[in-house]
């Protein structure tokens, strides 16, 4: 995917546990955004295209009565 590429030009030293601190970058981005990063990292962990992803399996499930 040519969308999302490391740019390795982008460097800043900082100790570990700044670097663990996601949070402040995440904060400020938009929902929209951050789904979209969802969707992809959920691509990469299934080894899924992120413009076919998988069709839910809907014989698996059933509906019955209480």
């Amino acid at each position: 995917m040519s969308e999302f590429r490391l740019d390795r030009t982008a460097f800043k030293g900082q100790t570990a546990v700044e670097a663990a601190d996601h949070k402040q970058y995440y904060q400020n981005l938009t929902v929209k955004e951050r789904l979209r990063i969802a969707h992809y990292l959920n691509s990469i962990a299934y080894n899924f295209p992120v413009d076919d992803p998988p069709r839910m399996d809907k014989t698996k499930f059933s509906v019955r009565s209480r």
